[in-house]
């Protein structure tokens, strides 16, 4: 007879944890794993990489999950292994073999050109194994079936292409290519259509997301690191929630003004009073009516700027708020006790 499984008593975590997703896992596994590591109530993830994909994954908690979409519409950077002369029916190294071809020699001056010809705006026609949805389904459904069904080209930006012939002991010769691009690009096409300019035909070797939205793959801890910490240590690896909007300019409002704004109001204000015209801004401001040990600026919410006004996008609630101030509290004092410190009233940096 089994045991009863143990019961994780969730509790509320609000912000983003960068993992390192590792091979063979879906993002939502690798979710689910450091969600039940956290025992947070409600999780989501920034954008899928594929089980034979690793790398940067930005994980959003409580509150952070409201500003995830800025991941998601954020351009990103990769590192793959195009193995030439095979195609795959997944265009990577998972799926079947479907067709060999004789490999041409592969000059710097070939590598310059396809570096050329795939640089800048492109139309990407979306790989079947894909989670784009066709009248209510998956593709990678149709595929399974063997079925392939008409897809729209989509409109994609390679920003910066570099690419460098690489030996491998299995493949023969292969191409490393790094590309930073637009939301929405499949690597595995891309790669696709470079292995038909060159005419040879190739699919994915390996595929690695070494940045998203400035988060980088230094920045990141593994799914076995994470096991191997106190759940102490894990919770100081989670950053605050406005990390994901921290590239944006930065209004603070009054008291009066932030109770407000929180409330879902706009804000007018003098000339230039907010700053000039702005898709987002990150929001901060006074929240004394917490009843808080602190009277600090915390972080309110994203907002955008027209024309003087400040108009409120995605808000926090007062209580996701004081579960955070008092988090930080908590995490600043156990710090302090750790060094054997009397803690003080205030860390402004842990509330800011």
């Amino acid at each position: 007879m089994n045991s009863p499984r143990t019961r994780v008593q969730r509790r509320p975590v609000h912000g983003v944890l960068l993992l390192d997703k590792p091979i063979g896992l879906s993002s939502n596994q690798a979710l689910q794993k450091a969600k039940w590591l956290l025992r947070a109530e409600k999780a989501g993830h920034t954008g899928t990489l594929d089980p034979l994909a690793t790398g940067v994954l930005p994980l959003c908690f409580g509150a952070a999950t409201k500003f995830s979409q800025v991941q998601l519409e954020a351009n990103k950077t990769y590192e793959a292994t195009l193995v030439l002369g095979l195609k795959t029916s997944t265009a990577d190294a998972e799926g079947d073999v479907i067709e060999t071809r004789p490999v041409p020699e592969i000059t710097p001056e070939l590598l310059t050109r396809l570096t050329a010809q795939f640089t800048g705006p492109l139309a990407q026609i979306p790989p079947m194994y894909s989670a784009l949805k066709k009248d209510g389904k998956a593709l990678y459904e149709y595929a399974r079936k063997g079925q392939n069904v008409e897809r729209e080209a989509r409109h994609i930006t390679i920003f910066k292409l570099e690419m460098s012939i690489v030996q491998t002991q299995s493949s023969g010769v292969a191409i490393k290519i790094i590309a930073n691009c637009s939301k929405g690009t499949y690597i595995r096409t891309l790669g696709e259509d470079i292995g038909e300019a060159i005419g040879c035909g190739a699919h994915l070797g390996s595929l690695r997301r070494v940045e998203t939205g400035g988060f980088t793959a230094a920045q990141c801890v593994t799914l076995a690191a994470l096991e191997a910490m106190t759940e102490a240590d894990r919770e100081a690896l989670v950053l605050a929630p406005q990390s994901l909007v921290d590239a944006y300019p930065a209004v603070t409002l009054d008291a009066d003004n932030a109770a407000r704004f929180l409330s879902g109001l706009r804000r007018r204000g003098s000339p230039g009073q907010w700053g000039a015209d702005a898709p987002m801004v990150q929001v901060f401001g006074p929240m004394p009516e917490l009843n808080t040990v602190v009277d600090a600026t915390v972080f309110l919410g994203s907002a955008h700027v027209t024309a003087d006004e400040l108009i409120p996008q995605r808000l926090l609630s007062p209580l996701e708020i004081k579960d955070m101030l008092q988090s930080a509290q908590h995490h600043a004092v156990r710090r302090l006790e750790a060094a054997a410190l009397e803690p003080p009233d205030l860390i402004l940096s842990d509330l800011t």
